[in-house]
């Protein structure tokens, strides 16, 4: 099915969302579709809101909770669908390609040029932001997804000294966890936070080099050999550890049994950071981070990304134009940058700033990007679709998931099954 079958079939949803209204008393509106909903997400947000709203436009907020964001790609098929489309809303790099694609977005050459893009940011992430050579999304952040969690009076009062730095280290620190009567790792028993566990684990069994032939090239072998076994008996007995309560958790309240000491440990990317942040809590004092067990040197990412929308006819005026152009402008200024990657837990997307005025987690996530991307290190998320589509994504969503839920599913069998859900999905 091509993508603009997939969105008419959702056609008959389109009822269900409200118009754009314009406020007559504001130069212009600004929509907004995204899942930053969680305390230290919506943080973020209310940030970007207020300085829209300083510059005189009307923010419009259309934040979707849930299902990592799938339940916003819902929402915003539908608008685009019936023709109302919103002003901005958050999207994953190749679903870039694929609205472009649709000639659903606005080029922001303009601005991009005005500010000076093309010097502000790494070549890789500004190629991610262009369609055709042309600027239609500003990204706002860099979110390093292997990250490992910890609460270090928990993890004194399990008697574990050390933080893990490989898989057996980490099966140790869940034993001592356990038999302390703590939960050790907080987990949600949603597809996309079990994904997050496997995309780990690949890194930290085959590299990023397996990781980009099974992701990136869909290299048969990888998916046939005895590492991508290794990967799935890892992942089972990662599930051993995993809170036994979590089953359809959203991942902001797994994080929070962390900060409140039910649990020890979490694998998560580094926007649990910003409910340690939101709880009052600081890095190297109230929690620990490091990169997850093995995945060290590797550096798996995705960008948020606000993509441009073409405006509808009814919308399409001077004033939403000029609204639109300054949620892009403001994206990258440092001023926003530095502020909402504070509230986020991520890094600056802009090259080169202060990161003085960042805690350690950060100065870490910063100092190991520029390396990974200078020795090839870098490795686009497959679980927040990155390197993927959405329908990859979301096979192998399907594949790690009834992995996790059948008990008796063997992990010699699962990789193949992966491959063809991969190769079904392309």
């Amino acid at each position: 099915m091509n993508s603009m079958n997939r969105l008419a079939a959702m056609v008959s949803l389109a009822a269900l969302f409200p118009l754009v209204i314009q406020a007559a008393e504001t130069k212009g509106n600004v929509e907004v579709v995204h899942y930053w909903t969680s305390g230290g997400e919506a943080k973020s947000v209310e940030v970007l809101k207020k300085i829209i709203e300083k510059d005189g436009f009307t923010w419009q907020d259309s934040a979707v909770a849930g299902g990592g964001g799938s339940a916003a790609m819902t929402v915003l098929k539908t608008r685009a669908v019936s023709g109302n489309p919103p002003t901005a809303a958050q999207i994953k790099a190749p679903d870039i390609q694929e609205w472009g694609r649709l000639d659903l977005l606005a080029s922001i050459d303009d601005v991009a040029k005005a500010n000076n893009w093309d010097s502000l940011l790494p070549e890789s992430v500004a190629q991610i932001m262009k369609y055709e050579g042309h600027y239609v999304a500003a990204p706002v952040n860099i979110h390093r997804i292997n990250w490992l969690w910890l609460n270090p009076v928990v993890l004194k009062q399990a008697g574990i000294s050390d933080v893990p730095t490989t898989l057996d280290e980490l099966y140790a620190a869940g034993d001592k966890l356990k038999a302390a009567g703590f939960i050790a790792i907080a987990h949600g028993g949603q597809a996309w936070q079990d994904t997050t566990i496997f995309e780990n684990l690949v890194l930290s069994v085959m590299g990023v080099d397996g990781f980009k032939k099974a992701f990136i090239d869909v290299d048969d072998s990888v998916f046939t050999g005895p590492k991508m076994i290794e990967v799935f008996n890892a992942l089972r007995r990662i599930q051993s550890y995993l809170d036994p309560d979590g089953n359809g958790q959203d991942w902001n309240l797994e994080t929070a049994k962390v900060i409140n000491g039910k649990a020890g440990m979490q694998i998560m990317g580094d926007w649990a950071k910003s409910e340690w942040s939101a709880a009052g809590k600081f890095a190297d004092t109230d929690y620990i981070c490091v990169p997850f067990p093995g995945s060290q040197g590797a550096y798996s990412y995705t960008i948020d990304s606000l993509a441009m929308f073409k405006l509808a006819s009814k919308n399409d005026t001077p004033g939403n134009i000029a609204a639109r152009n300054d949620l892009a402008k403001v994206a990258l200024e440092p001023s926003f940058q530095y502020v909402f990657n504070q509230n986020k837990g991520s890094i600056p997307v802009i090259k080169g700033l202060d990161m003085s005025r960042f805690d350690s987690c950060a100065q870490a996530s910063a100092k190991d990007f520029a390396a990974a991307e200078k020795t090839g290190s870098l490795a686009p998320s497959m679980a927040f679709n990155m390197s993927t589509s959405q329908a990859v994504q979301g096979a192998v969503f399907d594949v790690v998931t009834h992995f996790m839920n059948d008990k008796s599913a063997d992990a010699g069998k699962a990789g193949r099954q992966l491959l063809a859900a991969i190769k079904a999905a392309q």
